[in-house]
């Protein structure tokens, strides 16, 4: 047994953790806690480590010659290219965001009962973020049963949230980390209505909800009404699927985005289901929450006696500065992701690596791009029209990128950098469609309010990426000989203020746990 000779790029790896402060993971400089590490599977890296910058001495001397230089700074930085799936970068796109997921109601269960008088339960510490007539789902649990779509019937407060007899299969011990949660409501017979004789439709409840806001929906995000059977949804075709929110009373949700133009229809005769999630979205002032990382790449053993003996490199208080969202025709849809960093450091003592117990996400398949896109929509902002007519009907490729413009502080006496600073929260794109007809020209050149949605379905789940105001650019057509004609266009977004003083953000990300077949 000896040195290794080489080592293949194969057995690296990529994990990460959260610091505590800047530059610290908990559990270190005196800090309580432990690190919860995630693993990344990236395919390829950009510039990860960190670029030492030396200054040659050069004076005036009769040999003409430089002396050996001297490191003088130190800038560390990294990225990757991920391949995207449901959940896989959902945790590192609140550093991107600068902001905390808004979630909906979600609870580690700590036994399944069932009951011979009263409805089965799940079991959990606290029921809050629960209410009766939400649809839930568990996860993580052994048996089938535990993990299919329920409807919340009863609530006992902090001990258990019941759905119907016979809908559970009893678990004394779940696995680690089963859990339910809410992924939207079912109102009962002839108490969701659609009305639409206004400039806009909207969603009301006769009886079963008092008060929309309570449900902990935004502005902005998108949701799925109906389910797979004709008794869970609108007659009208038009009143069902994905709608985008444009804002939230007591009395009303006012929809501004549908695939087909909505109508009035009151109180059908049957249980609408409504389905909503998570959302992550740019805040404002108190809200604004940056997050800092230990980024950590295995490089492999050195000595092949000592095989748990891996190196590593270590990125040291990165910040999330860039993220491009990649959707090329016939692929698999992937994101680049960039880190600006204080330090780096390598790793080569016996006790191995930093990261220790290591997490993966839920398993999800990657999102392939010619399938897996329900809905990309291009179209000139309407406060009338919550259906549009799109600016085109097919695009070969689009971007999304979101840049912090992170920057390094640098100091004396400081080797690398003791801060950073965050400056806009810039959100840009392009995208390539097949020419039709001159409307996204003229939007163009006449500076119109345009917004854009991109719709990612797939086993259940959906996140939908929504952009409620931007300005185009380029426009110009690209004519070859035997080829359809596309158009170019760039996509630079701004606040949806202007639109509504509801949409008050530049970018937003619904994250759909569960939607039905349908969808």
């Amino acid at each position: 047994m000896a040195q290794v000779q080489k080592i293949d790029s194969n057995i690296t790896g990529l994990a990460y953790a959260e610091e505590a402060q800047l530059g610290l993971l908990p559990g270190e400089g005196g800090l309580g806690g432990t690190p919860a590490w995630y693993l990344l599977n990236p395919n390829s890296y950009s510039d990860y480590g960190g670029e030492i910058v030396t200054v040659a001495p050069n004076p005036i001397n009769p040999s003409r010659q430089r002396r050996k230089g001297v490191t003088t700074d130190l800038n560390a930085s990294g990225g990757f290219n991920h391949n995207l799936t449901y959940e896989n970068l959902t945790n590192l796109m609140q550093g991107v965001f600068f902001a905390d997921i808004r979630a909906t109601g979600e609870e580690l269960v700590t036994a399944v009962d069932l009951d011979t008088v009263n409805d089965d339960e799940y079991e959990v510490a606290l029921t809050a973020g629960f209410i009766v007539g939400n649809l839930i789902i568990g996860r993580g649990f052994a048996a089938a049963a535990n993990n299919a779509l329920n409807q919340v019937t009863a609530i006992v407060t902090d001990v258990s949230v019941e759905v119907a007899d016979g809908q559970l299969v009893a678990d004394a011990a779940p696995a680690a980390g089963a859990d339910i949660k809410v992924v939207g409501y079912e109102f009962t017979s002839a108490d969701a209505s659609i009305d639409a004789t206004g400039d806009l439709p909207f969603l009301t409840s006769a009886a079963d909800i008092a008060d929309f806001t309570t449900l902990g929906l935004v502005a902005g995000q998108w949701v799925y009404i109906g389910g797979d059977v004709a008794g869970d949804e609108f007659a009208t075709a038009a009143n069902n699927g994905y709608k985008r929110i444009r804002s939230i009373t007591a009395g009303a949700i006012t929809f501004d985005k549908s695939d087909l133009a909505m109508v009035t229809e009151a109180t059908p005769a049957v249980t609408i289901q409504l389905f909503y999630g998570d959302v992550l979205r740019n805040e404002s002032g108190t809200a604004i929450v940056r997050r800092s990382y230990n980024l950590e790449r295995l490089l492999g053993a050195p000595d092949d006696a000592s095989p748990a003996q891996v190196q590593s490199e270590v990125l040291i208080g990165a910040v999330a500065n860039e993220f491009t969202l990649n959707v090329p025709q016939a692929e698999l849809a992937s994101a680049d992701i960039t880190f600006v960093a204080t330090d780096n450091a390598q790793n080569t003592g016996p006790t191995g690596p930093k990261q220790t117990a290591v997490s993966a996400f839920r398993q999800a398949s990657e999102y392939n791009t010619s399938s897996d896109v329900g809905r990309i929509r291009l179209a000139v902002v309407s406060d009338v029209d919550e259906a549009p007519t799109a600016l085109f009907a097919f695009v070969t490729e689009a971007t999304i990128t979101i840049n912090n413009n992170v920057t390094p502080n640098k100091a004396v006496g400081v080797l690398g950098s003791f801060e950073v600073t965050a400056g806009t929260f810039e959100v840009s794109g392009s995208l390539t469609a097949y020419f039709s007809n001159v409307t996204a020209i003229t939007s163009v050149r006449d500076n119109a309010n345009v917004t854009l949605d991109i719709n990612f379905t797939k086993d259940n789940t959906a996140m939908i990426y929504d952009l409620p105001l931007i300005s185009l650019g380029d426009g110009r057509l690209n004519i070859e000989i035997d080829q359809p004609i596309t158009l170019p266009l760039t996509t630079d977004a701004a606040s949806g203020e202007d639109v509504s003083a509801d949409l008050d953000h530049t970018a937003l990300i619904t994250y759909m746990h569960y939607v039905p077949n349908a969808a």
